[in-house]
């Protein structure tokens, strides 16, 4: 039978699982796995894993109530397994590997930052500090210029739309990173000019959402901050 697996977690979790509802429309009941001093949390896994807010629901919902209690390996959505011995013999042959990162893992939370920059405020700024941006705006302005003209506005735009967003980021994580233990960098996007996911220590976490807060308000208008968690160490397991 497959078995759609949660995460992995100590033999010792309290595993608090009743009522918790597993993938799929008709959910059946989540339960371990154990092997020694290991276990894995699963459940049947319905015929298709589609991806669906209702199941990335369910999916989340059980790895956080597992990581309330205490240290998870928290997989990411969608993870089946052949049988339960396929289970059996991933923790077998990993077992020492999981419980090192059990280890590390224990006391600490994941946060995840994401830096959204308005894009009608970031290129009023281009034009007004950027002289010869300026001059070219003003040349293609109601079609004029030359087709030269337009390339050359569009190359210098996209390339302090660059720089600033390069800046920012840096700012971002300069100031956050002494907070952190570890971190997970993603590439910038059209969507955000930062994407990051630190680990901390637990106790650090109101320390960390003021921090976020307080370098928010320093960046000004036009640039949100989105910080999240805390959370499972999704990005460090």
């Amino acid at each position: 039978m497959p078995l759609y697996v949660y995460a992995i977690t100590r033999a010792s979790h309290p595993l608090r699982l009743e009522g918790a509802k597993g993938v799929g429309e008709a959910p059946t009941e989540v339960r371990a796995v154990r092997v020694g001093d290991l276990c894995a949390v699963v459940s049947e896994a319905p015929e298709q894993v589609g991806v669906s807010r209702d199941a990335l629901t369910a999916h989340h919902e059980v790895q956080e109530s597992l990581w309330a209690d205490g240290a998870v390996l928290p997989l990411g959505f969608g993870y089946v397994a052949a049988d339960e011995d396929a289970v059996r013999a991933v923790l077998e042959e990993r077992a020492a590997a999981y419980a090192q990162r059990l280890d590390e893992l224990t006391g600490r939370v994941e946060y995840n930052v994401k830096g959204v920059q308005d894009e009608d405020t970031l290129l009023r700024a281009v034009l007004t500090d950027s002289e010869q941006a300026r001059a070219l705006n003003e040349a293609t302005r109601d079609g004029g210029g030359t087709h030269a003209d337009r390339v050359a506005l569009g190359q210098l735009v996209a390339q302090e739309v660059q720089a600033r967003q390069e800046a920012l980021a840096g700012q971002v994580l300069d100031a956050l990173r002494p907070l952190a233990l570890a971190e997970k960098l993603s590439p910038p996007s059209q969507q955000y000019f930062v994407s990051v996911s630190f680990l901390l220590e637990d106790d650090r976490g109101e320390e960390f959402t003021r921090a976020g807060r307080d370098l928010a308000e320093r960046l000004g208008d036009g640039v949100e901050l989105r910080l999240r968690g805390p959370l499972p160490p999704y990005s460090f397991a």
